[in-house]
C-alpha cells in the first residue's frame, strides 16, 4: 500500500530447492496412485476407509511433516509445508481430512501446549495412531464463535473439567480419537480450549452430515454430556481459547489458499486435455477462441494466485526465522510470524477459494454436458470446491477482516496509512504529469501499480474520514475496499515474479508469462475501478464525488492491451502441452 517491492525480495516458485520439489512429488504422487482411483469409494464414506488412507500417509511421513523431530516429526519449515499443502489440494474429501487433521487438529497442541502435552500427543497424531478434530463452531455460534454456550466446569478437587455442550460441522467427528475443544468455564467471556479424548466418555455423535460437496470426509455434530477432562489438559491458559482459534485460522486460511491452488491446477490439466481430445465441427474445442479464452484465464488467475500465495509464504518464514534468532521458541514464532501477515492470510484465503470457484465452473463448462455428468470429474470438483467459500471464516468475514485489521495497525501507528492517502488526496488538485513515458520493461507495469496503491488509498481515506466509527457498519463499503486491495497485493505479487523470472531467463523466455502479467493487470484496472466507484457512490456526493471519481479513473487508467491474442498465445502452449505447464 505504501512502499514499493524489489523483485530481489521476493520468493517465486521457481526457486523451490530439489528437496521441496521431492516431497511435493511424493504428496502428487500419493494422492494420484491412492485416492483418485477409489474417489467414488471415498465419496460413498466405506467403513474405515479414510482411517486407512490416513494411516498409508503417515508411512510416508506426510501426517508429521511440521511436526519436531523429537515428537516423531520431520520439522520441515513453513514453506514447504505450504507446498505439500499445495500437492494434497486435489485431494477432494481426503483433502480436507488430511487438512483437519495435520493443521486445526494437531497444530493447537504444538504451538499451544505444554511439554508433557506435546510428549503425549503430538507422536501419535504424527504417525496417525490418533486422529485428530477442531471442535469450535455450534448451533448458534459460526463467524461469532466467541459466543459459543458449551461449558466447562471445574470439580470441588480441581482435578477434572466437565465439559457439557454441543459442537456442529465438525470435520473428521466420526472418526477423531482427539478432539480440541472450546468451551467457557464458569462465566468466563472467552473461551478456554481443551484436549480431550474421546476414550474419555461423555461424547456422542450424531449421524454423518449429507452434504453437497466433500461427501468423504466425516462431518458431524458432536455432544459432550458431562465429559470428564483431566485439569490438565486444559491447553494453554484459562480463556486463551479465542486467541488460539484465531491464530489457528490464520494458519489454516493461508493453507486452504495452498490447497484451492492444487485444487485448480488439476482441473486445468484435466480441462486441457479434454480440450485436445473433443472433437466437434471436425476440430478439437481446444482449436476454437471460446474454450481458449477460457483456459488461458483458468491458468492466469492460479498463476496469479501462486505468485501471491508463495510470495507470502516465503514472507512468514522469513518473519518466523527472524522472530527465532531473537530467541522467541519456534512455536510462539511461527504464531508470531503468520500473526504479521495476517492480512495477506485473509486475502489469499478469500482470493484462493474464488480462483477455485471460476476454475471449476469453467472447467464444467469446457466438458459441456459430460461436466454436468458424475461420470466425468468436473462433477466431484464444481461440488467439493463450494465449501471453500465458507471454511475458515467465510469470504464476506475475512474480506472485512482485511480491511479491520489493516485499519487498527494504522490506529496503533505500526502503519502509516493517512499519510500517504491525504498526500494521494492533494495529489487529486494537481496536474497529472505529462512527461516523457519511461520505455524500460515493466516500466509501464509498476507505474499501474503505483497509481492502483493510490487508489486505494484515495478511497480507504476518504472512507474512513467520512464514515469514521460507522466505517464498520458499511460492510459494503468494507468489502469494496478489500476487494480493491487484494486485486492491488495479487496484481504486484504477479509483476515481481515475473519480473524476477525476465532477470533469471531473459524476456524473450518469458513472453507467455509477460502475456498472463498484462492481461491479468488490464483486467484487473476495470475491477478496482468498479470497487472503487461503488464505493464512493456510497458515501461522498457532489463536487467531492466528482473529484475522487475523476481521480480514480486516472489511477486506474491503463494503455490499451490485445488480450484476445495473449490469451490465445497461452492456450496454444497449454494446449501443446496437454497440462497446465506454467
Amino acid at each position: 500500500m505504501i512502499k514499493e517491492t524489489s523483485f530481489q525480495d521476493v520468493f517465486i516458485p521457481e526457486e523451490w530447492t530439489e528437496e521441496q520439489r521431492m516431497i511435493a512429488q511424493t504428496c502428487h504422487d500419493f494422492i494420484a496412485q491412492e485416492i483418485w482411483p477409489i474417489l467414488d469409494k471415498i465419496d460413498d464414506k466405506e467403513e474405515g476407509l479414510m482411517q486407512k488412507l490416513m494411516d498409508k500417509s503417515a508411512e510416508l511421513g506426510m501426517l508429521g511433516l511440521n511436526i519436531p523431530e523429537q515428537y516423531g516429526g520431520f520439522e520441515k519449515d513453513f514453506l514447504t509445508g505450504m507446498l505439500a499443502t499445495e500437492a494434497i489440494g486435489s485431494g477432494h474429501s481426503f483433502a480436507v481430512a488430511f487438512s483437519a487433521h495435520t493443521g486445526i487438529g494437531t497444530l493447537p497442541i504444538l504451538y499451544y501446549g505444554n511439554e508433557a502435552q506435546k510428549a503425549k500427543y503430538l507422536p501419535n497424531l504424527a504417525d496417525g495412531k490418533w486422529k485428530a478434530c477442531y471442535c469450535l463452531t455450534e448451533p448458534g455460534s459460526g463467524s461469532d464463535a466467541n459466543s459459543g454456550k458449551t461449558k466447562a466446569t471445574l470439580s470441588a478437587d480441581g482435578k477434572t473439567y466437565s465439559i457439557t455442550g454441543q459442537k456442529m460441522w465438525i470435520t473428521n467427528g466420526g472418526f477423531a480419537d482427539i478432539l480440541i475443544v472450546f468451551a467457557k468455564i464458569g462465566d468466563d467471556k472467552n473461551l478456554s480450549a481443551f484436549i480431550v479424548e474421546k476414550a474419555f466418555g461423555g461424547i456422542t455423535l450424531n449421524p454423518e452430515e449429507h452434504k453437497m460437496g466433500i461427501r468423504g470426509s466425516s462431518t458431524r455434530q458432536i455432544f459432550f454430556n458431562d465429559c470428564k477432562v483431566p485439569a490438565e489438559n486444559l491447553l494453554s491458559e484459562r480463556e486463551n481459547g479465542f486467541k488460539i482459534a484465531v491464530n489457528i485460522l490464520n494458519v489454516g486460511r493461508i493453507k486452504l489458499a495452498a490447497a484451492a491452488l492444487g485444487a485448480s491446477k488439476s482441473v486445468i490439466n484435466k480441462a486441457v486435455e479434454y480440450a485436445g481430445q473433443r472433437v466437434q465441427f471436425g476440430h478439437p474445442i481446444g482449436t476454437y477462441g471460446a474454450i481458449q479464452h477460457k483456459l488461458a484465464e483458468q491458468t492466469i488467475r492460479a498463476f496469479a494466485c501462486e505468485s501471491a500465495l508463495y510470495r507470502v509464504s516465503r514472507n512468514i518464514e522469513d518473519a518466523i526465522e527472524a522472530l527465532q534468532e531473537g530467541g522467541m521458541e519456534k512455536g510462539k514464532a511461527v504464531l508470531k510470524g503468520i500473526e504479521q501477515f495476517a492480512v495477506e492470510a485473509a486475502i489469499m484465503k478469500v482470493y484462493g477459494s474464488e480462483v477455485l470457484n471460476y476454475v471449476v465452473d469453467e472447467g464444467v463448462q469446457v466438458y459441456g454436458g459430460m461436466g454436468f455428468s458424475s461420470d466425468a470429474p468436473m462433477e466431484r470438483a464444481y461440488r467439493d470446491a463450494r465449501i471453500n467459500r465458507i471454511f475458515e471464516g467465510t469470504n464476506e468475514i475475512n474480506r472485512m477482516l482485511t480491511v479491520d485489521m489493516m485499519l487498527k495497525r494504522a490506529m496503533k501507528g505500526e502503519l502509516d496509512l493517512m499519510g500517504p492517502a491525504t498526500k494521494v488526496a492533494g495529489e487529486l488538485m494537481s496536474i497529472p504529469d505529462f512527461g516523457e513515458p519511461d520505455t524500460a520493461l515493466f516500466a509501464a507495469e509498476k507505474k499501474y501499480i503505483r497509481n492502483f496503491k493510490k487508489a486505494a488509498l484515495m478511497v480507504a481515506g476518504a472512507a474512513v474520514q467520512k464514515l469514521m466509527m460507522k466505517l464498520s457498519s458499511e460492510q459494503e463499503v468494507v468489502m469494496n475496499l478489500a476487494d480493491m486491495l487484494i486485486e492491488l497485493y495479487v496484481c504486484e505479487s504477479m509483476q515481481l515474479r515475473v519480473e524476477k523470472l525476465v532477470s533469471m531467463k531473459g524476456e524473450k523466455e518469458c513472453a507467455l508469462l509477460i502475456d498472463m502479467m498484462r492481461t491479468y493487470l488490464f483486467d484487473a484496472a476495470d475491477k478496482i475501478n468498479k470497487a472503487g466507484k461503488d464505493a464512493i457512490c456510497s458515501f461522498a456526493e457532489g463536487d467531492e464525488q466528482r473529484i475522487m471519481l475523476s481521480g480514480l479513473k486516472r489511477f486506474t487508467k491503463t494503455d490499451t492491451f490485445n488480450t484476445k491474442e495473449a490469451r490465445r498465445r497461452i492456450a496454444g502452449k497449454l494446449i501443446a502441452e496437454g497440462k497446465y505447464c506454467f
